[in-house]
Order: structure tokens, then sequence, then C-alpha cells
């Protein structure tokens, strides 16, 4: 039998961002046939990154977000808004804002797996690039060329410059070097502070290749007062204690090299047991319940963690690595309640002291005055596990009303109705791969 226990008295932090995404809700007019939009609302997603936005044409497509995009001709007048064409960006990012969530903006390009490049191609001019994307943060915060004041805090240089090694002939995110990187860098995100000090600049949204990491972050070093108010990486695996560990890696990374404060954002991560062999059946698993418990999991698990400050699930486009929702109905999948139960415990507001005895088992507690809620899911990568005899007691909260949701293969948030808590004590059968909702 596995025990959890959950101590309502002992107040140990914020329940921190665990719950954002890549991307916003598909809109579909105001029947909402065919979108995603009210579900989406109603999960309380804080942030959507805005990273591959172009693949999705109801987003906008190739005419949405990326620079190259918004600024199509790079010879033309930085100054002068007739350069500019932000009418697809636009729409997206009031809809993802009408429906509940911060952008979180990425410059750059999407990743693009083509014979032929276009907007991952090297900038040609540093310094102009960073004055192209100053002026796209002066329409959206500043209402510049008929813009908006939308407060976007979160601006990110570039996408994954690691993925591909300088000498591969297919670069699908940086056509130049990680040298080249390393500077263009340090000129966009010293002129784009000097701009907008309060504003959040970093990168390098690093797919994960920490040697990388430290040869980048001694590089930046070695230029006075360079920013990197958030430190963003990428991570695609199957334990979630793994996660956590390389997580704390790069806190140590950080500290090293003087940006200890700088916020560690991992803004890509899924469940991916092998990109090659084994790619089709981590997608099977990614839009099921196997994926859902790893959604869950990983949350809880890093929310225990101090040493990362946001997690950014890659994708809530539609796309084979969306785990919330169907990518042709849109109707929610078993991964939508990892999302929706752990924005219950966000809106709590406080994490509560716990402990799980078993590896399998995570649990995060959250109160707010005489609310209470815990999640508890029994995750494993190991298709033989069997279910489990989980006991989980409470203290500092009467349960005796307590409402218990389950998410397995046979229930979508479905309440038990035949199961209750005794004196604070609830014994329960969990299945291989279940998320519960607890609520008092």
């Amino acid at each position: 039998m596995s025990t959890v226990n959950i101590n309502y008295t002992k107040e140990t932090g914020k329940i921190k961002v665990m719950h954002a995404v890549n991307n916003g809700p598909v809109v579909a007019g105001k029947d909402q046939i065919r979108s995603n939009a009210l579900s989406y609302q109603a999960a309380r997603i804080p942030y959507a990154r805005v990273h591959d936005a172009a693949f999705h044409a109801g987003y906008g497509g190739e005419h949405t977000v990326d620079v190259h995009a918004i600024f199509p001709n790079f010879d033309a007048d930085v100054n002068d808004p007739a350069s500019y064409d932000f009418a697809c960006t636009d729409h997206y990012m009031k809809q993802i804002i009408e429906y509940g969530a911060e952008p979180f903006y990425r410059l750059g390009s999407k990743i693009e797996h083509g014979v032929k490049k276009y907007g991952t191609i090297m900038p040609k001019d540093f310094q102009k690039w960073a004055e192209i994307c100053e002026h796209i943060i002066r329409h959206y915060n500043e209402g510049w060329a008929d813009g908006f004041h939308f407060n976007i805090k979160y601006w990110e240089i570039w996408n994954e410059p690691d993925l591909d090694p300088d000498d591969s002939t297919n670069k699908r995110c940086w056509s130049g070097t990680e040298v080249d990187y390393a500077n263009f860098y340090v000129i966009a995100a010293k002129h784009l502070k000097s701009c907008f000090p309060n504003l959040k600049i970093g990168g390098p949204a690093s797919a994960g290749d920490e040697a990388w990491m430290e040869r980048f972050l001694q590089r930046i070093t070695k230029v006075p007062n360079v920013p990197v108010d958030f430190f963003s990486w990428h991570w695609y695996w199957t334990e979630p204690s793994d996660v956590s560990i390389k997580a704390t890696r790069i806190r140590k990374l950080l500290q090293k090299y003087g940006y200890g404060d700088a916020e560690s954002i991992l803004n890509e991560w899924n469940y991916v047991r092998c990109w090659t062999k084994e790619f089709v059946y981590s997608i099977k698993q990614i839009i099921g319940m196997k994926g859902a418990a790893f959604t869950s999991a990983v949350m809880c698990q890093l929310q225990n963690n101090p040493d990362v400050d946001m997690l950014m699930y890659y994708d809530a486009r539609p796309t084979a690595f969306n785990g919330l929702w169907d990518m042709y109905t849109y109707s929610e999948l078993k991964g939508y309640y990892a999302f929706y139960t752990f924005a219950n415990l966000y809106d709590l507001g406080t994490q509560v002291a716990h402990t799980s005895d078993d590896e399998t088992v995570y649990i995060v507690a959250a109160r707010n005055g005489n609310k209470a809620g815990a999640v508890v899911t029994y995750y494993t990568e190991n298709d033989n596990e069997n279910s489990k005899i989980v006991e989980i007691n409470v203290e500092g909260v009467d349960m005796s009303n307590a409402k218990i949701y389950r998410v397995d293969e046979n229930d979508m948030y479905s309440p038990y109705r035949r199961t209750s808590f005794v004196d604070g004590k609830l014994t329960i059968r969990m299945e291989r791969n279940t998320i519960l909702y607890i609520e008092a």
C-alpha cells in the first residue's frame, strides 16, 4: 500500500505556473462550433507561448507571429509602420487574451523542416533585427502603429539555436553558429532591455543541450550587463524525476555564471520515449491516459522543485503533440484535466505540506482559507505495472463532505459516488496512470 499525507495547517509557499502552454485557442465564431475556445477559457491557462503558431491556419498561418512575417522586407524602413504587417498577429493576440491567457512572445521564427529556410536564416543585421522587435513590442504594449496596450511581459529571443550542430547540413532553427547566436543574443537583449527596462527579456529557448548552455553563458558573460531575465529551455522525456534533476542542474549553471536570480522556464515539454523507433508509440501516449498522467506528474514534481519557475506544455496548437484537445474535433482529451485540476490548485494559491512514500504517486495540495484541494497522480512509464492501493491521510481540514474526481482510462473527471473520507482518511484503489482531484 502507498501512503500520502497532507497537512493543511502547514503552508509551504505559492502554487507556481505549472499549467501554461504553447499557443492559444482555436476560435470559430460565436457559435463555437469546432472550437476549443470556451474549453480553453475554462482551463484557466495563464500563459500561451506563441512559438510555432504559424503552422496553424486558424491562428493566421504563415502571416502570424514570426518576425519575418510581420516585417517581410528586411531592407524596409524600421521606423515606418507601413513596413509591418500586424493583421493576423493582432487577431491571434486578441483571441489569446479574450480567452484568459497572456501571450508569451517568442521573437524569431517557427522551426523549419523544409529543404529551403526562410525565417530561421540568421539576420544579416543583428542591430536592425533588434530594432524591428522593439517596434513589435511597442505595437503590442504602447499602441504604436495603431496598436494595443496589452502589457505583454515576456519576450523571448529566438528558439532552439542549439537544435542542430554547427556543421549540420539541415539547420532547422538557426542557420548561424553558436558563436553567432551568442553575439546575436547580446545585441538583441541589451537593446530591448534598454528600451523596455520593466519587461522580461530572455532566452535562449534551448533544445536542452547543457554543454551548449554553458558555452552560451560563458560567452555572454564576457560582455557587461547582458540581461537574462528568464532562461528558457526544452526537454521531452518519460520520467518526471529526471526532468526535475535537469532543472536543478540548469539552476546551478545559472548560479555559476551570475544569473541565479533569472527565472528558469521549461517552455517546451511533453512525453517522448524516443524520437525515432518509438516515436509513434510516444504520440499515441501523448493523446491518451498515459500522457495525461505524465503531464500531471510533471506538474506535481516541478511544483515541488524550487529550481524551476514556470512550465509551458508543448503544444495546445492542433497537432499530434496536443494532449488536451483532439486535433480534428477539438473535444477534450484526458490530458485536458491535468491542466484543469492544476488550475484549481493555482486558484487556491497556497501550497501546503505533503508527503508520498511511493515514487510513482505524485501530489500537490493547496488551500485558500477554508477551501482545500489536492491532485494525486499515479504515473508509471512501465506498461506492465498494476493498480495499487493508496491511503490518503489529511490533517487540518474537515474532509467529511470532500468531493473526489478521477481521470483514468474509463473516466473523464468523474466523481466517486461511493468513496469518501472517514476520520480524515481515504483508502482507494488507483489504476495505473490515474489522476485524482480532491476538494473540500
